[in-house]
């Protein structure tokens, strides 16, 4: 059994990470779970979430929108529409973004076309203040 895995997460823009880890958890449609070395293959999709990777025991975390994860032969290769990793995040911007949301979701109903995007909205905004608070206990 290989005692790395390689991890490459990469968005429509740049490939965001390119390491060897030894562990990594994310949040797929069905809930979180988490990939050792020697994990057997398989493909899902991610939701909007955090994901961590371990590397010498060193945790790195990071703010997922939406994307694949494909585990394979020790390699996991990850696409997202974005990618930031916990000290990148600009909290007054997440900030400004959930009360952006918050006040649109006020004046729309479940059945109205935009309460999916500023539902999605306020949920990015939520996990990268909270992905941004781990940085900063470190």
């Amino acid at each position: 059994m290989a005692e790395k895995m390689k991890l490459e997460i990469v968005t429509p823009y740049k490939k965001v990470v390119d390491s060897e880890i030894d562990e990594v958890t994310a949040t797929g449609k069905l809930g979180e779970f988490g990939v050792l070395p020697g994990h057997a293959p398989f493909l899902t999709s991610l939701n909007i979430g955090e994901l961590v990777y371990k590397n010498n025991g060193v945790a790195e975390h990071m703010s997922l929108n939406w994307g694949y994860f494909e585990v394979c032969d020790d390699k996991i290769i990850v696409l997202v529409e974005t990618a930031e990793l916990a000290e990148e995040i600009d909290v007054e911007r997440a900030k400004a973004a959930q009360g952006r949301a918050e006040e649109a979701l006020k004046k729309l109903t479940a059945e109205d076309k935009q309460f999916k995007i500023y539902e999605a909205a306020l949920e990015r905004a939520l996990i990268r203040m909270q992905v941004a608070g781990k940085a900063a206990r470190k």
